[in-house]
Parts: C-alpha cells; structure tokens; sequence
C-alpha cells in the first residue's frame, strides 16, 4: 500500500480530470478522460501494481515544492548532494485533448533521473498493450482507452513498466508527456512542453486575476479559488466533491466513499463563493448545472448527481485494491445518492434565490421548478430521513433538515416578495410558521439549554450550527448561544469541530472519524455572528495553518493523529474557507448576506 499520507499531495489537473502528484515525484491518481472515470494511476489506494508514474532524482534529497504564483503548475524542487533539479507537472487546459505534461530542470550540478511509469486501466486491474510508433511513441491500449507517452529521452520497458534513466546538468531540460483519447481514434498532435506550459501559466493568472477579494488571506483565498476551478467539470459547470473516492475518514476503517460526484447541499456555497469573488460565469455555469440536473419529477430528487446530471451511480467494492493505509472496502459509486434528505430543498431554493439576488437573469425553468419543489416539499417534509451526514441506519427527525425544509418556504416566500415570482405565497408563509414552531419546540432540549441532532434526542449535531447563519434564528437568541457553547464543549476538539459523536447508537461505525473542516468554519462564522470577532479569527488562522504545504484541505482533520482524512481535496473545505474569510471582511455579517437581513418566521 501506499506510505504517503493523503496531504502528502498536490493537485493538477485541466478542469476535466485531475491527478494527484507526491512529494516524491510520484503520480499516484489519475482518472481519464473525466473525474468520474477509471483510474489508470492509482496506486494512491493500492500500490504501484496499481498505477503510478514516479519521476524523481535516484538519490535522497531534500524537497520542498510550491504552485507557481496564481496557478495550478506544480513545481517541485529536489536539492541532492550532487546538484539540485525541479520537476514541473501541469494539465494544459483542454482544446481538444487532455494532456499531462512534466518538465524536469537543471537548477545546479548534475543529478541522476528516473522515471517509471506503469499504466493500469480498470482501476489498476487491466495492464494495457504497449506498441512503440515509429517516432519512439508508445501507445497504451486497453478496451475503448488509449495513453500515449511521448519523451524527450530514451526510455524502454521493464517489468510492464516504461523506465527512463538520464542525467541533467544546471541549464538542460527533459520533457515527458502522456495524452490521452478513445483507442478508436487517431493519435492526438504531440504538444510542445514549452509552450504548453506557457499558455497553462497564462490561463490561471488571467482567471485568478478576475477575483474581486482583496483582503487579508488573499494567498489562501486565491489558492481555493483556484482549487474549485480545478473541481469544476468544464463541459456542464458541475462542481466535483472532490477526486477521489475512498480516502478514509478513519484511519484504516471503512468509511471511506466515492466523492466524484456534485452535491447539491454545496450549491448555495458554491455559488456565494463564486458570485462573492467575481466569477459570475462560473456561478451562472453552477446554477444552470443545478436547474438542468434537478429537472423532472420532484419526488426524484436526489442529494447528489454525476458531473454531467446523470442519476444512477450504483456503488460496488473493488476487491484487488489494498486501501488507503490499508483503509477498506474501496468503494466506487455511492448507495446514498438515493436517499431521502430533506436539507437539499433548501440548498436548491437558496442557491436560487441568490442566483436571482446576485443579479443572475431569470429562466422560466427556474420559477417553474420552484412551484413544482414547494409542491413536493409540502407532502414530504413531515417525514423522517437520513439527514446532512447520510447516516445509513434507521431515518430520524433531524433538527437540521427541518430547518432546511424552512429555508426553502423561506427563499419561495422571498423570491416571490423581493421578485415578483409566483405561487401560492399565502400558503408557503403559513407552512414556513409552522416549521419553524415545530423545530423550535421539537428540535430543542431547555435541559440541555441547546438545540439537538433530532427530535427527541439528546445528541448534539455541528450541522445545528448552521441555524443564525441561514437566517432561522438571531445569533443573540439564547437558545443558538447555548447550542453554541453546548457545540464547543462537547464537540470542539483540539479547537475544531466533529460532526456528531460517531458512536455505535449513532450509525453502527467505529469511533475515529476527525474533525470536520467546513463545521469548524461554520463555527468561526458563529463567532463573528456573536461579537466575537478575535476567537473567528484565531479560529479561521487555525484551519489555514491546516493546510498541507501548498495550500490543500482534504474534508476532514484528525487532531490526535496530526493527519488530514477523508477525500482530498475538499470541494467542501474549500468553499468554507472562502465564505469565512468573505465574511471577515465585510460590513455584512454571514446571515444578513445569505439570510438577507435574518429570520422571518411569518408574515
């Protein structure tokens, strides 16, 4: 299995896939042509059996490594006893293929090179068949997928693996390149190193100088800006949870899921991060994604959905993969996607609201699809379900998806009011009262001075944190204070926050599961909303200083183990980290930007 831990790596990739390269040179994951394909480089979940593409010195040196200022180019620089080399890895954003380039430099002295590039299609499963052209390409061919490696070295086979062995001295250069395309077609155009890395520069700084933030954490706030892009799916305006699938929440546990895919509960995040930075076109491409995927039959809405709105993603186990630090099953697909989660109606109506509210123009199926989800809000938001974290065990009465259930009567109420859609707003307004009576008088527990995870509960839930800052409650209420403080005595470890306590009684899993980063951002935000601006920021520093050596947050922290968990990196994470540092440092608290002025019970 794979020794290097999950922060271990940096992410590149052409805003259709990506690949995630170690400290080590080693390119562990891959999956082409699509985030959401199979992996031809995995070795990240198994071992180099699986797929890797190791370009590094053959001795020991020391490493440190840095994106080039306002981009998705990795550089990389070894410094040996006998010179010092750097290896510089992009994708070149696609016109028509998609490419992996590394360029490795000459800095000082003279070094000794090596790469080793085993290609496994199928997950690491399928060794493709290797043929040399006569240009010294070699094409890779398994079923519909070919990879062709091109170099600038010689470079033959061993051991089903393709080894190039070379010096660089101080002002050389080598370059290697592998494309990708359907084996039924013709080889794509070789690219020129040199100029693919110039136009890759290029077209980050350009992108990354649209950002309207100015403020104190621009480093950081650029970074996961630019992370995002790199999630987004190019061709529908998607956003990737994140690439990878089974990084584990536990060391060595089994809950470990295939987040390749768009959630809905990121929408209204996604799009306050992107409308709020200036990058309206991308948040338009978010909300048109948004409006062509959760279009058809209410009843079917789901809480997550392919990068291209596609349904079904049946999940099953790849039993030949070893696992994260031997964390198993490896999974692929996600069972939760059918689930019944009330908390996604809201997101859906308030990403839309804000859309509308950021000056996006309407569209007919907008307003229509926002009739049609009251309508099946208002037969299902009564029942029980599984709640924002997908517990697979028996539905509950989550607090928080009640909420969520109110939002969406909210944001219907609003839309209505501020710009003059229809509906039967009499009748939102009156069920939006009685969710509200209903949460506070179920979802709260005066013994314990707090809010609770689900009616009649006595468990505490981070998602309850979310309460001032979409707008159901002031921040000054004293029952958000004591769930507040209730959050931070019982959840808060280590300074951050833990979803829920991961006991048998809550969903049948181990303890272990870390501190979840987006709740612990929440919790700076809460801070803010309550006056304490010093603690928002000491605690906002904190997650930066979470951050891996170039900038990265997978989805969750294990503070006793000092490591970074889960899928990695974190869509999630990053659009918090966003919305935290936007919310310090504007006139408008949190709740007054996405609660446009705070609660409305009735009216």
């Amino acid at each position: 299995m794979t020794s290097s831990p999950i922060e271990s790596y940096a992410l590149i990739g052409d805003c259709e896939t990506a690949a995630l390269v170690g400290r080590d040179g080693s390119i562990d994951w891959l999956c082409w042509p699509r985030f959401d394909s199979q992996a031809c480089l995995s070795a990240l979940l198994g071992n180099e059996q699986n797929g890797r593409w190791r370009l590094a010195p053959t001795t020991e040196c020391e490493v440190r490594r840095r994106y080039r200022q306002d981009t998705l180019v990795l550089e990389t620089t070894f410094e040996c006893p006998q010179g010092a080399v750097s290896v510089i890895d992009f994708m070149p954003v696609r016109d028509g293929t998609s490419d992996l380039v590394r360029i490795v430099v000459g800095l000082r002295g003279e070094v000794n090179i090596r790469s080793d590039l085993s290609l496994r299609f199928d997950y690491g499963n399928v060794v493709p068949w290797v043929a040399r052209a006569a240009d010294d390409t070699l094409r890779a061919v398994a079923g519909p997928h070919k990879v062709l490696f091109r170099s600038s070295t010689p470079h033959h086979g061993e051991s089903l693996a393709t080894i190039s062995e070379f010096k660089i001295v101080a002002g050389q250069s080598a370059s290697f390149t592998l494309s990708y395309c359907p084996s039924h077609l013709p080889d794509p155009p070789a690219r020129d190193a040199q100029m693919a890395l110039t136009s890759t520069e290029q077209f980050w700084r350009q992108w990354a100088a649209r950002s309207s933030y100015d403020g104190d954490w621009r480093e950081a706030v650029t970074r996961s800006l630019i992370t995002l892009k790199a999630l987004t799916y190019a061709p529908t305006g998607g956003v990737c949870a994140a690439p990878t699938t089974s990084l584990p929440e536990h060391l060595g546990g089994q809950r470990n899921w295939d987040y390749r895919f768009c959630w809905l509960r990121d929408a209204t995040l996604t799009l306050l991060a992107l409308m709020d930075a200036g990058y309206y076109d991308e948040a338009k491409a978010w909300r048109d994604w948004l409006l062509r995927a959760v279009a058809g039959s209410p009843d079917k809405l789901q809480l997550r959905y392919g990068l291209d709105g596609a349904w079904r993603w049946p999940e099953h186990e790849l039993p030949w993969w070893s696992g994260d630090e031997g964390a198993r099953p490896v999974r692929v697909g996600n069972a939760a996607a059918r689930q019944l989660q009330l908390d996604v109606f809201g997101e859906v109506m308030d990403a839309l609201y804000q859309a509308r509210r950021g000056g996006m123009p309407e569209s007919t199926a907008g307003a229509a699809l926002q009739t049609a989800l009251m309508d099946h809000l208002q037969s299902v938001w009564t029942e029980p379900d599984e709640g924002i974290w997908e517990v697979r065990g028996p539905r509950r009465h989550f607090t928080h998806s009640k909420v969520m259930a109110w939002l969406a009567l909210d944001r219907a109420v609003r839309s209505a009011e501020e710009f003059g859609l229809g509906g039967p707003v009499a009748g939102w307004r009156e069920l939006r009262a009685r969710i509200h009576r209903q949460v506070c008088e179920q979802g709260f527990d005066a013994e314990l001075g707090s809010f609770v995870q689900s009616f009649g509960s006595k468990a505490l839930d981070a998602s309850l944190l979310m309460l001032p800052l979409v707008g159901f409650l002031s921040a000054e209420d004293p029952r958000v204070r004591g769930t507040v403080a209730a959050i931070e005595r019982e959840l808060v470890v280590d300074g951050l926050v833990r979803r829920y306590h991961t006991e048998p009684s809550i969903d049948g899993l181990p303890k272990g599961e870390g501190a979840f980063l987006a709740c612990s951002f929440w919790l700076a935000d809460n801070f803010l909303l309550q006056g304490r601006r010093a603690e928002s920021v000491e605690l906002f520093q904190r997650l930066l200083d979470l951050r891996n050596d170039v900038g990265l947050l997978a989805e969750e922290y294990g503070p006793v183990q000092a490591r970074q968990l889960g899928n990695f990196p974190q869509a999630f994470s990053h659009l918090a980290l966003v919305g935290t540092a936007l919310n310090l440092g504007r006139a408008a608290k949190p709740a007054q930007q996405r609660g446009h002025g705070g609660p409305v019970t009735s009216r």
